[in-house]
């Protein structure tokens, strides 16, 4: 059988095959992120009270604002995680942007629910790795 009769996931590197596994990972790890910055925005919109809101600090938002802004980026995380997937090249800066900007807004928000806000930020850096490593290859 000649190289080109061959599928192309036979005449891949192994590199290759590595980079598109963790493109994808980034991907759907960043659209996963999302649809939990999603639901975090639409708890925090629809009922004030999952979130403690007595707390006093320099980043002091309604909660309800808080939900748009975290109903906000996980949309547009959510968008630019379905772009990774199809191949997009600018989804992956646009990726790095989100989960950076997802970081910020989920540091300013461990006052009202601390241990949701610090797994989220893990699950951004992991992204942001997945998202950097890809970076060399374009």
């Amino acid at each position: 059988m000649t190289s080109a009769s061959r599928p192309a996931y036979e005449t891949s590197t192994t590199r290759d095959l590595f980079a598109l596994g963790v493109t994808s990972f980034a991907g759907v790890l960043l659209a996963t992120v999302a649809i939990f910055q999603i639901l975090e925005g639409i708890a925090a919109i629809a009922k004030d009270e999952v979130y403690v809101n007595g707390v006093k600090y320099a980043y002091k938002l309604d909660i309800t604002t808080w939900g748009w802004v975290h109903l906000v980026i996980g949309v547009i995380g959510l968008i630019t995680g379905i772009a990774i997937l199809a191949g997009q090249a600018w989804g992956r800066l646009l990726g790095i942007f989100v989960a950076f900007i997802g970081i910020l807004a989920n540091f300013a928000f461990i006052p009202h629910y601390p241990v949701w806000s610090i797994v989220v930020i893990a699950f951004w850096i992991l992204t942001i790795w997945a998202l950097c490593t890809q970076l060399d290859d374009e």
